[in-house]
């Protein structure tokens, strides 16, 4: 179980990532030059949330980690509260009307929230100038990948628990599985290999999703294969891996540990050159990598499909270039599928909760902001409390 310290921080965390590419911050971004500084906030607190994401296996976080995780869950809370407030400010504008009248009354309204959208902007440059000072000290306190694993336990892959879910614990997975499958298999006669890009940031559920496509459709395919990399893959290891999982010729097989990179991926493009595949590459983080694996799939002309999970959409839009490609955006739960999935963890039941603990469930999946992840870590820390009677 992850330290209370780093569920909180990436609880605060994951919601705010949710708002900002929601259409109500984009308010803001018509203001000139701030567009580009609210990309470079989201794309440096995307980055903070991977930073935190590395400390998911500690349960005994020393105190200079727990202080920067700290400085990271205020200035989430911060960064939230000025978005929160620049909204208020603007208000909805009340009903529109055609004509005269309603240009009188927008330009009224904007002459009126002038002084909040230039608040805004200076409030930003004060939140990246935090950003960076919080990313500093982190390298200051030497918080490397060393301090990430927990002493005495052996490392797991946060992902695990994705491929590995049962079917009865997944929530608001089945309309974008069957969606997505449906393209997949479309068009089953020869045709080019196809691409979809599953793209959102971490802990929104993109591997279960992929999991879950994977489940349904891989018995309509010659071969196919799941590959979990990271922010250093290791090419090689990741080609034998897929080798591994297609062919089941050990005499195929017999020398693959000997084999350098480029054998193993001239060995891969013989087995894969006259079959239909199915490959899900998880979590890539980089152009460079995808370039590098993608290298090793034929376009073969035989319906093939690949599936590859990315947080970073230019990786994304690298995997699909064709236009028969395709990226799937993820997005947060919907407030149903978030209730139901707490209260299930929790109470064993999407519809069950006692009455007492309504408004509290309620404020706290305000706060998990429809983040699968935050649901699940905050519900797992609840539901393993000591009941008090």
């Amino acid at each position: 179980m992850m330290a209370p310290v780093v569920t909180a921080a990436l609880g605060a965390l994951g919601p705010l990532l949710a708002k900002l590419t929601d259409p109500l911050a984009n308010e803001c971004g018509r203001l000139k030059g701030v567009r580009r500084e609210i990309r470079s906030l989201r794309s440096e607190l995307t980055g903070m949330h991977g930073a935190l994401r590395k400390y998911t296996n500690l349960v005994n976080p020393d105190e200079q980690v727990k202080e920067w995780i700290s400085l990271v869950r205020e200035l989430a809370y911060d960064t939230e509260d000025c978005f929160d407030k620049f909204i208020h400010h603007l208000g909805d504008g009340g009903p529109q009307e055609a004509g005269f009248k309603e240009f009188i009354r927008k330009t009224a309204r904007r002459l009126k929230t002038l002084g909040a959208r230039r608040g805004i902007a200076n409030q930003i440059d004060d939140l990246n100038l935090r950003i960076k000072q919080v990313k500093e000290l982190k390298t200051s306190y030497r918080l490397d990948d060393t301090d990430c694993t927990t002493t005495g336990h052996a490392t797991v892959d946060p992902r695990l628990a994705a491929l590995f879910a049962e079917q009865a614990h997944l929530v608001g997975v089945d309309g974008p599985r069957d969606n997505l499958a449906n393209w997949m298999l479309d068009e089953e006669n020869k045709n080019p290999r196809r691409v979809l890009s599953i793209v959102g940031f971490g802990g929104l559920g993109k591997t279960t999703l992929a999991n879950e496509i994977y489940r349904k459709i891989q018995g309509r395919y010659d071969c196919h294969a799941f590959v979990s990399i990271s922010q250093k893959p290791d090419t090689k290891k990741i080609i034998k891996d897929v080798i591994s999982q297609v062919s089941d010729s050990d005499a195929f097989k017999k020398d693959i540990e000997i084999w350098d990179e480029k054998t193993s991926i001239s060995k891969l493009r013989e087995l894969l050159q006259e079959k239909r595949y199915l490959v899900i590459i998880d979590d890539i983080w980089s152009i460079v990598a995808w370039n590098a694996i993608n290298c090793a799939f034929p376009e073969n002309n035989c319906s093939s499909r690949i599936v590859a999970t990315t947080r970073i959409l230019e990786v994304a839009s690298s995997c699909c270039p064709g236009p028969d490609d395709q990226i799937y955006e993820m997005k947060p739960l919907s407030d149903p599928h978030s209730q139901g999935l707490f209260f299930k963890r929790i109470f064993g039941s999407e519809n069950s909760c006692p009455h007492i603990f309504l408004e509290v469930s309620k404020a706290i999946l305000t706060k998990c902001g429809g983040l699968p992840l935050a649901i699940i870590s905050i519900s797992g820390l609840l539901a393993n409390r000591p009941r008090v009677k």
